[in-house]
């Protein structure tokens, strides 16, 4: 007997899942039938997704929200439609998408329209990130060239700073006990040592 199942992925554990779970219970997915992953889609080494994987036969149907949520990256999205549609013969449903329902149209043209979608949106969604990430640099070159500091805000020598690394200079204490008596990290301590060793030279 033919099943449906649902795929649900957001990107972080911050993030709620809840819309698209709604999205599911709504189109008839039942709970125990829903597969969740919290974790980046740039590739489809995912728990829930490989346990999907596992369950999902011939004649069932896998939806999903959008396209995005099955992943990333272009051609991983291309070459998993391929593996579900193709070698599963699965079928899919892409709540956001109408076209990409391929319980829809089995004829060849059916399957053509399905396919084409799927290669433009994918496009798309990439192209968008990538441009994304373009203008994040440019945007931190620009503050860079205005001398914007980016990055951690450097932590603060303590008052007995100088009382201590003067302890440690006379080998009175090693590096980690100096670090323990300031409160920082040993390796917190060592780059302020070497910070001041560049500067002197």
């Amino acid at each position: 007997m033919e099943k449906m199942y649902g795929y649900v992925r957001v990107s972080t554990r911050e993030q709620n899942e809840d819309r698209q779970i709604r999205a599911m219970e709504e189109f008839g997915v039942l709970p125990e039938h829903m597969f969740i992953d919290k974790q980046s889609g740039k590739d489809f080494d995912r728990p829930g997704y490989k346990r999907l994987m596992r369950k999902l036969k011939a004649g069932d149907t896998l939806v999903i929200k959008s396209i995005d949520r099955l992943g990333r990256n272009y051609d991983e999205i291309l070459e998993q439609w391929r593996l579900l549609t193709k070698e599963k013969r699965a079928y899919i449903v892409v709540l956001d998408m109408p076209l990409l329902d391929t319980r829809v149209g089995h004829d060849l043209t059916g399957t053509l329209i399905a396919d084409i979608v799927l290669q433009l949106l994918s496009y798309v969604a990439q192209t968008e990130r990538e441009f994304i990430r373009q203008r994040q640099r440019e945007g931190i070159d620009a503050a860079k060239a205005r001398g914007v500091r980016l990055g951690r805000k450097p932590i603060e020598r303590p008052d007995n700073y100088d009382e201590v690394k003067t302890s440690w200079e006379r080998g009175e204490i090693s590096a980690r006990g100096a670090a323990k008596l300031l409160g920082v990290s040993h390796t917190c301590f060592r780059k302020w040592i070497d910070s001041e060793t560049r500067t002197a030279v």
